[in-house]
């Protein structure tokens, strides 16, 4: 597994878990939304703290800056 997300990638997608979780526990979503945005959350917090992502690897994008040679 080779790292493919870069730092901006990995935030946005915390925040966006965070936004999520927020509008949970808010009562501003519930039933099947809930659900479906709350496994999207979950799979967003993984791929960040591990900083890889299936789904960047099977188009072979990256957003990790590599350092220069």
């Amino acid at each position: 597994m080779t790292k493919n997300m870069g730092t901006l990638d990995r935030s946005i997608r915390v925040a966006a878990a965070l936004v999520v979780a927020g509008l949970y526990y808010t009562g501003r979503i519930s039933g099947v939304l809930a659900t479906v945005l709350g496994a999207f959350a979950a799979v967003w917090l993984l791929t960040s703290f591990v900083s890889f992502c299936p789904l960047y690897a099977l188009i072979g994008l990256s957003t990790d800056k590599k350092p220069a040679a």
